[in-house]
């Protein structure tokens, strides 16, 4: 790949950025009103948080009993309103305990 190429990548990738962040500033100049467009704007970074994490949780680990399990523990922990500290190492200890128990 030569440097002509290499810039012209990084340029346009610095475009797409800049105009995905610039468009809804110029075009909706007006406080949103609609309620469902509200509540859709709202939950999107929950929901693409959610989509690109969940893959990455059942392929983590050599087993997906192990990342089943660890899963599992999250969800209990974060349900019981545990911290984040808390959760995070609690799932990892479930996952490293199950990838024993199953080897």
């Amino acid at each position: 790949m030569t440097l002509q190429t290499t810039l012209l990548y990084i340029f346009t990738m610095a475009g797409v950025t800049y105009l995905i962040r610039m468009l809804p500033i110029t075009l909706c100049k007006q406080k949103l009103t609609n309620t469902f467009v509200r509540s859709f704007l709202y939950y999107i970074p929950y929901t693409v948080l959610g989509a690109m994490t969940f893959p990455a949780i059942l392929y983590s680990t050599g087993s997906i009993y192990s990342a089943a399990a660890g899963l599992a523990a999250a969800i209990v922990l974060a349900m019981r309103e545990k911290g984040l500290l808390t959760v995070a190492l609690s799932s990892y200890a479930a996952a490293f305990i199950t990838d024993i128990l199953i080897r």
